[in-house]
C-alpha cells in the first residue's frame, strides 16, 4: 500500500516547478513574460517538461520509502530512475534542457523525504523536519563529490557542471547537494522571515540567491567574473530594500541586462523551486 504523503511530496514538487516557472519578472530566465535568455525554449516548453517528469517524481519518494539499504544504495537507484526521466525531459522538449539540474536534485530530495516519511508519522512538517531531510540527502550523496568530480578527468563526455569544476574549481549542485543544500537552507530561513507572504516575497529570495550563489549556469554561460557580477550586482538590488513597484521595475530592467549579456541563472531557479518544494511541506504559502 503507498503511503498517501507519498503522492502528497511528489504532488508538490511539480507544484514548485510550476510556481517558479510562473513567477515573473525573473531576470535571464523563463517566465510566462518573457523566455529571459533563452532562445530555444518559452514557459510551454517547461509545462511540457515538468508534465513528463512529474511520474518519475512519484518513483523517486517511493523508492525512499521502500528502501532497506544504505543511502549508498539508495543513490544508486534514484540515479537510475533520474537518467530516465533526463530520458523522457528530451524527448518531451525536443531536446532541450529544462530541468535536467531540478530533476536531479528533486531525485535526491524526494528520495530523502520518501526515508524521512519511513521514519516518521508525520503529515505536516516544520521547519526541524525539513533540516533532517535535508541531512538525508548530504548522507544520501555523501560520496558524490569524490565519485564524480574527483573523476571526470577520466570522462570522454562532459557535463557543464563537470567542466565548471576543471576550469574555476566550482562543484555546483554535487557540491550543494553533498553538503545538505546550505543555499536553500539559508533561502528557507529568509523567506519564512518575510512578514508579507507574496510572490513579490518570492521575487525577493531569488533576488538575495542570485547575489549569493555561485550559479553554475552564469558560471557556463559566462564565465567565473560574469557569475561574480551578476552576484554583485544583485547584492546591490537585495541590499537597497526597494518597495514592490520599485523592484519589479529593477528586475524588468534586470532582464534585458542579462538578456543582452546571453546570462540566465538557471542554478538560483532550481534553487528557487527546491526551497518552494519545503515551504508546502511546511504549510507555508505565498501564493
Amino acid at each position: 500500500m503507498t503511503d498517501s504523503r507519498l503522492f502528497t511530496a511528489s504532488s508538490y514538487a511539480v507544484n514548485a516547478l510550476h510556481y517558479e516557472v510562473a513567477l515573473a519578472p525573473k531576470p535571464g530566465l523563463v517566465d510566462p513574460c518573457s523566455s529571459g535568455a533563452h532562445q530555444d525554449m518559452n514557459v510551454f516548453t517547461f509545462i511540457n517538461s515538468i508534465t513528463c517528469l512529474a511520474p518519475f517524481f512519484q518513483r523517486y519518494s517511493q523508492a525512499g520509502f521502500a528502501h532497506t539499504g544504505s543511502l549508498i544504495q539508495l543513490f544508486d537507484q534514484l540515479r537510475g530512475i533520474g537518467q530516465e526521466a533526463e530520458e523522457a525531459m528530451l524527448r518531451a522538449t525536443k531536446g532541450i534542457n529544462t530541468h535536467k539540474g531540478a530533476n536531479f536534485s528533486f531525485a535526491i530530495l524526494l528520495g530523502a523525504t520518501g526515508v524521512y516519511y519511513q521514519q516518521n508519522g508525520k503529515a505536516e512538517l516544520t521547519a526541524e523536519d525539513t533540516n533532517q531531510i535535508l541531512q538525508l540527502a548530504a548522507d544520501i550523496c555523501q560520496h558524490l563529490v569524490k565519485q564524480d568530480l574527483q573523476q571526470i578527468t577520466h570522462k570522454d563526455q562532459l557535463s557543464y557542471g563537470e567542466k565548471n569544476y576543471l576550469t574555476y574549481g566550482t562543484m555546483g549542485i554535487r557540491g550543494e547537494a553533498a553538503a545538505g543544500y546550505p543555499t536553500v537552507k539559508k533561502l528557507l530561513e529568509y523567506l519564512r522571515q518575510q512578514s508579507q507572504k507574496t510572490s513579490v516575497s518570492l521575487l525577493r529570495g531569488l533576488v538575495y540567491l542570485m547575489s549569493e550563489t555561485e550559479d553554475s549556469n552564469l558560471v557556463h554561460r559566462g564565465g567565473y567574473e560574469a557569475m561574480k557580477t551578476v552576484q554583485q550586482e544583485m547584492q546591490k538590488i537585495h541590499q537597497a530594500n526597494l518597495s514592490d513597484t520599485d523592484l519589479l521595475r529593477e528586475l524588468t530592467i534586470y532582464d534585458q541586462v542579462l538578456i543582452a549579456r546571453h546570462l540566465s541563472p538557471g542554478g538560483s531557479a532550481d534553487l528557487l523551486a527546491l526551497a518552494l518544494y519545503f515551504l508546502q511541506l511546511e504549510g507555508v504559502s505565498f501564493w
